[in-house]
């Protein structure tokens, strides 16, 4: 599997975004998909995982304002974010693991599939 993430961009406070990440491969559907984001200065963080069992999980600072999602058949996953905060600009990467992964999805040194980031910023 390999990833490639878009739909960042600058956008006001309040404000929403959607970001994809389109797989290549015939085993996505096997794989959790994850959302990470890193901001400068800072250490890259969870920010939500779609899992193959079909289970989500948010980070709390996300949570009821970002929602994750994944069309199997598209080999894509999603992230909607909405009410967006200056405090979450930073780059978002997608990232992967599996197959049939079982572990722990806050850890982003058990993801071993990473897309190359999108930058999203959010304005006051």
């Amino acid at each position: 599997v390999q990833l490639q993430a878009s739909g960042g961009g600058l956008v006001q406070a309040g404000g929403s975004l959607r970001l994809s990440c389109a797989a290549s491969g015939r085993t996505f559907s096997e794989y959790d998909m994850g959302w990470f984001r890193q901001a400068p200065g800072k250490k890259r963080e969870f920010v939500a995982v779609f899992m193959w069992s079909r289970g989500t999980v948010y980070a709390d600072s996300v949570k009821g304002r970002f929602t994750i999602s994944r069309d199997n058949a598209k080999n894509t996953a999603f992230l909607q974010m909405n009410n967006l905060k200056p405090e979450d600009s930073a780059v978002y990467y997608c990232a992967a693991v599996g197959p049939y992964y079982s572990g722990s999805n806050y850890d982003d040194a058990q993801y071993d599939i990473w897309g190359q980031g999108t930058q999203v910023t959010v304005s006051s």
